[in-house]
């Protein structure tokens, strides 16, 4: 009886575990000899129908010209994933958002770079999802090679705090 009881309990367990939420997927930044982990600011499913807000930005201080390393987990690079960099040049003015797409599943970490007098102020990390962006009567909205817009399913973001040289 003792051992039925203890069975069930253990039977319990691992069903309760496996009915709980997945963990949402953390970003590592790594600069200038430090490494902070993010959580992602929203997530959502794949279809992007449910979502939850989570975490913050995350922080790291950069020298000018310095680069941010980018690892992002399995549950990320697997899908198709973006960067979005912007950065302040030497003359001091902020600079258009630079996005690199990856979409072929193998692309697990990225290297940021910049001119060496050059400041990065945000890394973001944008997850794509399985839904497109429609217009009102529900058609897909196209990018400039003809293909559905992808709507964003997570972000991670990082702010960078200017450090001395």
């Amino acid at each position: 009886m003792r051992r039925g009881v203890v069975a069930l309990l253990a039977g319990a367990a691992v069903a309760l575990t496996g009915c709980s939420a997945p963990s949402q997927p953390e970003i590592t930044f790594f600069a200038d000899g430090r490494t902070v982990v993010a959580d992602p600011l929203i997530y959502c499913d794949a279809l992007v129908t449910k979502c939850a807000d989570h975490g913050d930005a995350v922080h790291l201080q950069v020298r000018p010209g310095k680069p941010v390393q980018v690892s992002v987990p399995s549950e990320v690079s697997g899908t198709p994933w973006a960067v979005n960099v912007q950065y302040v040049n030497g003359a001091g003015q902020l600079q258009p958002v630079r996005q690199q797409v990856f979409t072929d599943g193998k692309q697990h970490a990225y290297t940021v770079t910049t001119g060496a007098d050059e400041q990065l102020v945000v890394v973001e990390i944008q997850q794509l999802g399985a839904a497109y962006a429609a217009d009102q009567q529900g058609n897909p909205i196209l990018d400039e090679n003809g293909q559905p817009q992808l709507v964003v399913r997570g972000v991670w973001s990082l702010q960078i705090n200017p450090a001395q040289s």
